[in-house]
């Protein structure tokens, strides 16, 4: 009889802080690399989340690192409330007009699996009323997204006015 080694990994989530900027800043690099790889050089172009918006999400303790063994391996942002981009849905519906909270600018380093699933559950742990979005090239999300029960729902239009598919899951 053989010997099986299972690997276990354990991930942890907590609020990022300033001193873990850098690595946050490598991950979005890795992640826009990613993406131009997989025909979507649109979505985080000119530097997408610009560091404002990941200095705000630090300050308002809405953006959160994905750890495995003690490296930083993802990064996302949850926030909780209205978000204005989403009052206005285009050829769909929002399922429901309960509390929220919405995924933003999900990343990771690309060598870590099953951030995606991470982020979800520990999500759903808060909240059971999510919202996410993505860009319309964006496959390796949307399929993510679906693939965690989400619900496709409209199109919705973010600050600089382009538009984004939007999804809701509701447990």
């Amino acid at each position: 009889m053989g010997l099986y080694f299972v690997k276990i990994i354990i991930m942890e989530i907590q609020i990022a802080t300033l001193n873990d900027l850098d690595e946050i800043l490598k991950i979005y690099e890795v992640a826009r690399n990613f993406m131009k790889s997989h025909n979507n050089p649109d979505q985080w172009k000119n530097h997408n989340p610009k560091v404002e918006t990941i200095l705000s999400d630090i300050k308002n303790n809405n953006l959160y690192i994905i750890k495995e063994n003690n490296c930083i391996c993802g990064v996302f942002a949850l926030i909780f409330g209205d978000d204005a981009t989403y009052k206005v849905i285009e050829k769909g519906n929002w399922l429901s007009n309960s509390k929220y909270a919405t995924i933003h600018r999900l990343a990771s380093n690309q060598k870590v699996k099953g951030i995606f699933n991470e982020v979800i559950s520990y999500s759903l742990s808060k909240i059971k009323h999510l919202r996410i979005d993505t860009h319309k090239d964006n496959k390796v999300m949307q399929h993510l997204i679906i693939k965690a029960g989400f619900t496709y729902c409209g199109i919705i239009y973010v600050n600089n006015h382009e538009e984004r598919l939007a999804y809701e899951l509701i447990c």
